[in-house]
């Protein structure tokens, strides 16, 4: 069943979502993701779903803690919620996704209380041991829109059955759940030493969605933190 929510994605270089609750509806959020919200708007920091909830949404790369946001007024009231760093929001309704979806680390943004977040182990072996940031996927599940932020810009491809798709493991964004998903390693001796990219790649087969970001946010981390090192081996900041 497709959601109903009323939502509305603005900015630019680094955007918004603005979810519009009526009476008695909610979200759950990132801790510190919140930017404002209007009258009629009640925040409340919790494990939501208990101890073990939050666990499992730890070890998917995400807070302990989670924020929820109830309308508790008797008006529409908004929310806003923004990302940490230049990107772009891309809203997701699972029920257009069978109710699943798998997404990398860090990604989740926020998303309807229907919606849960969990740990979406890969399925073989050798992804588990050589995934890079895909050792660990996020299960999105449930009724209801969730929201995901990527680094940079949103890239979408719709596979074939049998049609394979290699992706930077870092640039992987999201995936539906009919994705068959692996790891390939970069072939050649130059290509990973000097072709500034890892040792390996995603792999992922058809039928399905794959969703990607152009900018990861390690990318970016990896290019300021190697911009400041070579400054500061020339002596222009010390």
């Amino acid at each position: 069943m497709l959601s109903r929510l009323k939502y509305n994605i603005t900015g630019h270089t680094t955007e918004i979502v603005e979810v519009i609750l009526e009476p008695g509806e909610g979200i759950h959020a990132e801790t510190g993701s919140m930017v404002f919200m209007t009258d009629g708007i009640t925040m409340r920091t919790n494990l939501g779903g208990g101890l073990l909830k939050g666990i499992k949404r730890k070890l998917a790369g995400e807070h302990f803690f989670i924020s929820t946001f109830e309308n508790t007024g008797n008006e529409r009231a908004v929310v806003g919620v923004g990302a940490y760093y230049p990107g772009k929001i891309v809203a997701i309704d699972l029920g257009q996704y069978e109710g699943k979806l798998y997404s990398q680390q860090r990604c989740f943004l926020c998303a309807e209380k229907s919606v849960e977040v969990s740990i979406g182990f890969t399925k073989r072996l050798g992804a588990g041991l050589f995934g890079g940031e895909g050792f660990i996927l996020q299960k999105l599940y449930g009724e209801g829109m969730a929201f995901l932020h990527a680094g940079g810009s949103i890239i979408r491809k719709e596979l074939l059955a049998g049609e394979t798709l290699r992706v930077d493991t870092g640039c992987l964004l999201a995936f539906s759940s009919s994705i068959d998903y692996d790891i390939t390693f970069v072939t050649g001796v130059m290509n990973p030493l000097f072709g500034g990219e890892g040792l390996i790649m995603a792999r992922l087969t058809g039928p399905g969605e794959v969703l990607m970001q152009s900018l990861p946010f390690s990318r970016l981390a990896d290019n300021i933190h190697s911009a400041i090192t070579k400054s500061g081996e020339g002596g222009k900041y010390q």
